[in-house]
């Protein structure tokens, strides 16, 4: 038997991809509990886009608010270590509004941090608290996980480098 729940929201104004393009649609997550991920993901506000299931398959799909790429984790649908994906950056305008945002949602979200060395960004070793020295942009970070683990590293880009 099969189901199906598919939003009938629709799709955000992104023109077709061209000859040579490449658009990132999806990023799939592995996880253990795909009906605990569904709740996390979705109490984060993030919006559901299809719940299909046919026997031992299933694919949930969710996109953050304002975001062209979307997540998909499910039964049968990735073979990696639930909760061994880790810095999915997600870019926000007003890092401590964002944070803020996630924590009222029920997130576990890192202090606001820069990078004191290289690549700290990545890992806690060489973290230093607080905002960047260009007021954020660009070099002001936040994490969390989801329920398996999996890490998002929220980015502050408040305005783009030339080119973006």
């Amino acid at each position: 038997m099969s189901s199906a729940e598919v939003s009938d929201g629709s799709a955000t104004d992104a023109p077709p991809v061209k000859a040579g393009e490449f658009k990132l649609e999806v990023v799939v997550l592995p996880v253990t509990d795909v009906d605990r991920a569904k709740d996390f993901y979705e109490q984060l506000g993030w919006r559901l886009d299809a719940d299909v299931s046919n026997g031992a398959f299933r694919i949930v799909q969710l996109t953050p608010p304002g975001s062209g790429c979307s997540i998909q984790f499910g039964t049968g649908v990735s073979s990696a270590t639930p909760g061994s994906v880790s810095s999915v950056y997600l870019v926000v305008a007003d890092l401590e509004a964002a944070r803020a945002e996630l924590i009222a949602r029920g997130a576990d979200v890192s202090e606001v941090f820069h990078e004191g060395s290289p690549g700290a960004r990545f890992h806690t070793d060489g973290r230093a608290a607080g905002a960047g020295s260009d007021d954020g942009n660009y070099s002001s970070f936040a994490t969390f996980t989801d329920p398996d683990g999996n890490g998002w590293l929220l980015q502050e880009i408040a305005t783009r480098l030339p080119g973006r």
